[in-house]
């Protein structure tokens, strides 16, 4: 089992220009290691949405990488997007899987058939390309520059420790730069971001 932390620092040692999509327990953490213009937290009362979202822009933008970083209860409100992505055949999409058995943002709710469910499983079965699972940090670690090259559609199913962090929302008390901006606001940075880098 991983802790937030090691999920996430491999990954922004070895992140290029990818866009980054982050949601539910990812959000704050990534937000703390990251300052870039194309990071994007889909946070605002959309529970299940940051995988089509990424996926949206990941067909939109076919040169560059997109990685979501979703939660498993997020996931579970989203599983047609497996389909969608391998029938799209979005080459440029990473979709982690970040798994700690709870609705952590909205009160640590449990996760229906936590423990059971197979993510990589049921990606594997939908078709994606690169299927991955991962429940110890080094393995994960040493994963993450080949993971990135690949050619998707990939899913990573990482298993991490419950957290306790509460909602979260968007203004200067957060430490998070993308989330001191109102959605909005945000997300005309990332276009132009975009637009720039391509």
């Amino acid at each position: 089992m991983l802790t937030i932390a090691q999920l996430l620092e491999p990954l922004a040692r070895h992140r290029t220009n990818e866009v980054v999509i982050t949601t539910m327990s990812a959000v704050r953490p990534w937000g703390l290691l990251s300052e870039s213009d194309l990071d994007f937290a889909s946070a605002d009362s959309a529970m299940g949405h940051a995988a089509d979202l990424a996926l949206g822009l990941a067909l939109a933008q076919p040169a560059r990488k997109v990685v979501c970083l979703n939660g498993d209860g997020s996931m579970l409100m989203g599983l047609g997007t497996l389909v969608t992505a391998v029938g799209s055949n979005a080459e440029n999409f990473l979709l982690v899987v970040c798994d700690n058995g709870e609705y952590e943002i909205t009160g640590n709710q449990p996760v229906a058939a936590s423990g059971r469910l197979n993510y990589a499983g049921m990606a594997d079965a939908a078709g994606f390309r690169k299927v991955c699972r991962f429940d110890e940090a080094r393995a994960w670690s040493a994963a993450v520059p080949d993971i990135l090259s690949a050619k998707g559609p990939t899913l990573v199913h990482v298993i991490t420790e419950p957290g306790t962090q509460g909602p979260i929302g968007r203004s200067f008390s957060e430490a998070a730069r993308y989330l001191q901006y109102s959605l909005s606001e945000w997300s005309e940075i990332v276009r132009m971001a975009l637009a720039e880098s391509s």
